[in-house]
């Protein structure tokens, strides 16, 4: 599956440690990923080699596993099959498209606060989209981390 990898940033006036938060901590990860669907959440643990469940309200989304976890710093993962209805499901027509593909987030200090960096692997057909969702996702990442 071809694929190509999008890489946005953005610069936040809080500590890292709140934004690392903003990230992972479910009821801050539900409202900024809501933009993605609303009632997005995650189920599963942060901990390297950990499956995640990233899920909308109808049990549909992504089953994950944590390549990468260094907290306060970077989390990595690859994405596995695909859920629908509840239910991992490895013959979807979305499955192929998503399998092996990773998503990292990048919590670096600098003066004044926190860079923020997201590189995610995508197929061309939603890339336009999640270009554009994810630059909603980060300014919604910024403003939870600034209140």
């Amino acid at each position: 599956m071809k694929k190509q990898t999008l890489k946005l940033s953005i610069d936040i006036a809080a500590p890292k440690q709140k934004v690392w938060d903003v990230l992972l901590q479910d009821e801050t990860y539900r409202l900024w990923t809501s933009v993605f669907h609303p009632g997005s959440y995650a189920e599963g643990g942060w901990d390297e080699g950990s499956r995640v469940y990233f899920k909308g309200p109808e049990g549909d989304g992504l089953v994950s596993r944590v390549l990468v976890h260094k907290p306060n710093d970077t989390i990595s993962f690859e994405h596995l099959n695909v859920l629908v209805k509840g239910k991992e499901n490895r013959d979807h027509p979305e499955a192929a498209k998503w399998k092996g593909l990773t998503e990292t987030y990048y919590v670096t200090e600098q003066p004044g606060g926190t860079h923020l960096a997201i590189a995610q692997d995508i197929t061309p057909e939603y890339a336009e989209h999640f270009n554009d969702t994810w630059q909603k996702a980060l300014k919604k990442v910024k403003e939870l981390a600034e209140r």
